[in-house]
């Protein structure tokens, strides 16, 4: 687990790429391959990131255009990832 840890610091931090950036990419892969806990964490990651609720739904939205309908259901676990985070669009809950 320790290596782990260090190779998603490292794959993680600023580079050609923002961390911002990555952690979408990460996100759009954690819906795709349908993993829960991914899907929360990296959603959780985007924020701190710098991330905001449209690029987190542009992400989700390319990410089921690549997953097909198996992605749509964990889109839907990502929006709910920003409605548990606290995160609304024009002070309202994301469904």
């Amino acid at each position: 687990m320790k290596g782990f840890s260090e190779l998603h610091k490292a794959s993680i931090s600023e580079g050609a790429l923002s961390t911002k950036t990555k952690e979408l990419i990460a996100l759009g892969i954690a819906i795709t391959i349908r993993c829960e806990g991914c899907i929360a964490c990296h959603v959780h990651d985007s924020l701190e990131a710098g991330a905001n609720a449209e690029e987190i739904k542009e992400t989700i939205g390319v990410a089921i255009l690549m997953g097909g309908g198996p992605s749509v259901v964990y889109g839907c676990e990502a929006m709910e990832a920003l409605n548990q985070f606290g995160i609304f669009e024009q002070n309202e809950a994301v469904h």
